[in-house]
C-alpha cells in the first residue's frame, strides 16, 4: 500500500518535470529551434492545425529555421501564422520553403526570458508540492482509519518529503540550465 503512495508522487514530479521541460522548450533563445513553432496553428481548410503535423520543420544553421509544408497550397497561410504568432519571428518564403532567420536577443529580453524561466519553475515545484500533500493525506488517511501503523506511517511521510525535496533539486537543475542557455551569446 505505501508503494502505491510512492508510486503516486513519483508520478506527480515526473509530469511536472515533463511539463517544465515542455514549457521551457517553447522559450525562445538566441538559437534556433524548431520546438519555437509548436505553439503556432494554421487555418488548414478552416481547422486549426498544428504546424509540425503540416510541415517539415528543420534547424538548419544555428540562426535559422526552414519549413517545408507538405502541401505548397498553404506555405502563405504557414507564412501568415508565423508572422501573426507572439514569437516575433519574420519568416521569407520562395514559394517552397519558408526561412525563417532568429534573430539575436537583446540583454534586456534575455533578462525577461530568465524571470520567464523561473516563473515556470516555481509552478513547477508549487505542482510537486501539491503532489506530496496528496500523499501525505493518503499516508495519514492510513493511519487514522488503522490500515497502517504510525511508525511506517512516519516513515512514509518521510520518503515522500525526500522525494519531493529531490524532484525540486531537478526543477533547480533544470531551469539552471535554461538559464545558462539564454543567457549564453
Amino acid at each position: 500500500m505505501f508503494e502505491d503512495v510512492y508510486e503516486l508522487m513519483n508520478d506527480s514530479v515526473n509530469k511536472a518535470l515533463d511539463s517544465l521541460r515542455a514549457t521551457l522548450g517553447r522559450i525562445r533563445t538566441g538559437r534556433a529551434n524548431a520546438a519555437l513553432l509548436d505553439s503556432v496553428r494554421v487555418d488548414y481548410y478552416g481547422t486549426m492545425t498544428p504546424l509540425n503535423q503540416m510541415a517539415a520543420i528543420n534547424t538548419p544553421e544555428p540562426r535559422l529555421i526552414t519549413v517545408k509544408p507538405w502541401d505548397r497550397t498553404v506555405t502563405g497561410a504557414v507564412e501568415k501564422a508565423i508572422q501573426s504568432s507572439d514569437l516575433g519571428l519574420n519568416p521569407t518564403s520562395d514559394g517552397e520553403i519558408i526561412r525563417i532567420p532568429v534573430p539575436p536577443l537583446t540583454e534586456e529580453r534575455r533578462k525577461d526570458l530568465v524571470k520567464i524561466a523561473r516563473k515556470h519553475g516555481e509552478e513547477c515545484k508549487v505542482a510537486i508540492r501539491n503532489g506530496r500533500r496528496e500523499c501525505n493525506e493518503l499516508l495519514k488517511e492510513m493511519e487514522s482509519s488503522g490500515e497502517a501503523p504510525k511508525d511506517d506511517v512516519a516513515r512514509a511521510l518521510k520518503k515522500v518529503q525526500e522525494m519531493t525535496d529531490a524532484g525540486v533539486a531537478k526543477v533547480d537543475t533544470v531551469v539552471d540550465a535554461k538559464e545558462t542557455e539564454i543567457t549564453e551569446i
